[in-house]
C-alpha cells in the first residue's frame, strides 16, 4: 500500500545527480577552454619572439651584406693600387736603367775628357820644354853676337894700326858681316818660333779653360743625376718595402692556414718567420729519404701552398727556401761524408717531393747548413732533437 509513493520519490531522486553531472562537465569545459586561451596567449607569445628573432637576423644579414661590399670595394681599390704600384715601379726601374745609362755616358765623357786634358797638358810641358831650349838657343847666340862685335872691334883696331893688311881685314870683315847676318836671321827665326809656341800656349790655355768648365758643367750635371738617381732609389725602397709588406700578409695567412692543416704538433712549430719540422717527422735517422708519414705531412703543405700562391701578385717573386739542419753528432758514410752532405740531401728531398706534387722548382730554393745553425746549443739529446730540422721560410727572389 505505501510502495507505489517509494517509487514515485525515488523516480524525483535522480534530478540531482543530473545536475551535478552537468555542472561537473561544464567546469570540465571551462577549464579546457582556459587551457586553450592560455596555450593560445603563450603560442602568440612564442610567434611573436620568432617573428622578432627573424627580423633581427634579416637585419643583421642586411648589415653583414654591406659589410661585404665594403670589402669587396676595398678588395677592388687594393688591386687597383697594386695594379698602379707595378706600373711605378715598371717606369721608375725603366727611368733608373736609363739614368744610369747617362751617368755611364758622363762618366766616358768625363773619362774622355780627362784624356784630352791629360794630353794638353803633356803638349804645354813639351812646349814649355821646347820654349826653354830655344831661350838657350837664344842666350847662345847672344853670347856669339857679342864674340864677334868684340871680334869686329878688334878688327877695327888692327885696321887702323895696319893699314897694309887692309885688304885682308876687309875680306875677314865682309866674311864676318856675312856670319853675323845669318846670325841674325836664325835669331829673327828664334823669336818667331817663340812667337809662334807663345800662341799656341795661350790656344792651349783657353782649350784647357774650355775643357774646365764642360768638366765642371758635366761634375754638376752628374751631382744632379745622382739626387735623380737618389730619389728613384727612395721611391723604388719604399715600392719594395711595400711589396715585402704585402708578401709578409701571405706568409702569415700561409702559416696561420698550415697550423690549421697540420695540426698542434710538438715536433712542428713556428720560430720566427719560419716553418720547422723536427727531422724525425719526414726522415729516418741518418736517411735522406722522406717516409710516408712526412710526405703526407709535405703534401699538405703544398696544398695549402697552392692555394695561398693562386691569390699572390704576379709581380712578387716568392720563393719557398727550404733549409737542412743537423745536430752536433758527426756523421762520415759512404753516401753522407759530413753532415753537410746530409743536411743538403734533406733539403734537396723535401724540394723535389713539392716540385713532385705541383710546386713550380722556380718557386723553391734548396740549402744545407749542417751543424752549425743550432736553435739550441746545449749538448744533450733534447737539444739535438730540436737542431736535426727543417725549415721553410717563405720569402722574395
Amino acid at each position: 500500500m505505501a510502495l507505489p509513493r517509494r517509487t514515485s520519490t525515488n523516480a524525483f531522486d535522480i534530478w540531482p545527480g543530473f545536475v551535478d553531472a552537468l555542472a561537473t562537465l561544464l567546469m570540465v569545459i571551462i577549464f579546457l577552454l582556459m587551457i586553450f586561451v592560455v596555450a593560445q596567449f603563450f603560442l602568440n607569445d612564442a610567434i611573436t619572439g620568432r617573428d622578432q628573432a627573424l627580423e633581427r637576423l634579416n637585419r643583421q644579414v642586411d648589415e653583414l651584406a654591406d659589410l661585404l661590399a665594403l670589402e669587396r670595394k676595398a678588395g677592388e681599390d687594393l688591386r687597383n693600387n697594386v695594379t698602379q704600384l707595378s706600373a711605378e715601379l715598371k717606369s721608375t726601374l725603366s727611368a733608373r736603367d736609363a739614368l744610369e745609362t747617362s751617368l755611364s755616358d758622363l762618366r766616358n765623357q768625363h773619362a774622355a775628357l780627362g784624356g784630352e786634358l791629360e794630353e794638353a797638358k803633356g803638349r804645354i810641358d813639351k812646349a814649355d820644354r821646347e820654349k826653354a831650349r830655344l831661350a838657350l838657343q837664344i842666350l847662345q847666340l847672344r853670347e856669339d853676337v857679342d864674340a864677334m862685335r868684340a871680334l869686329r872691334d878688334e878688327l877695327a883696331k888692327d885696321l887702323a894700326t895696319a893699314r897694309t893688311t887692309i885688304d885682308k881685314q876687309a875680306d875677314d870683315a865682309k866674311a864676318a858681316e856675312v856670319v853675323l847676318s845669318e846670325e841674325r836671321k836664325i835669331s829673327e827665326a828664334a823669336k818667331a818660333q817663340i812667337a809662334l809656341l807663345n800662341r799656341q800656349m795661350k790656344e792651349l790655355r783657353d782649350q784647357i779653360a774650355t775643357l774646365n768648365a764642360a768638366l765642371d758643367a758635366s761634375e754638376q750635371k752628374s751631382k744632379e743625376q745622382k739626387a735623380q738617381i737618389f730619389d728613384l732609389g727612395k721611391r723604388l725602397n719604399a715600392a719594395l718595402a711595400s711589396k715585402v709588406q704585402e708578401l709578409a700578409r701571405y706568409r702569415s695567412e700561409f702559416f696561420g692556414r698550415l697550423r690549421q692543416v697540420l695540426g698542434n704538433r710538438r715536433d712542428i712549430s713556428v720560430v720566427g718567420d719560419r716553418f720547422v719540422f723536427q727531422s724525425e717527422v719526414l726522415f729516418g735517422s741518418g736517411s735522406a729519404e722522406i717516409g710516408d708519414a712526412g710526405k703526407l705531412q709535405l703534401a699538405q703543405l703544398s696544398k695549402t701552398l697552392q692555394d695561398i700562391a693562386r691569390n699572390i701578385p704576379k709581380d712578387i717573386n716568392w720563393v719557398l727556401r727550404v733549409d737542412g739542419h743537423t745536430d752536433r753528432i758527426p756523421i762520415k758514410t759512404a753516401a753522407f761524408p759530413s753532415n753537410w752532405e746530409l743536411s743538403t740531401a734533406r733539403a734537396i728531398s723535401v724540394v723535389k717531393y713539392l716540385i713532385s706534387t705541383g710546386i713550380p722548382a722556380s718557386n723553391l730554393a734548396a740549402a744545407g747548413f749542417g751543424e752549425f745553425q743550432p736553435l739550441d746549443p746545449r749538448r744533450d739529446e733534447i737539444a739535438y732533437r730540436r737542431n736535426r730540422r727543417i725549415e721553410l721560410k717563405l720569402d722574395r727572389r
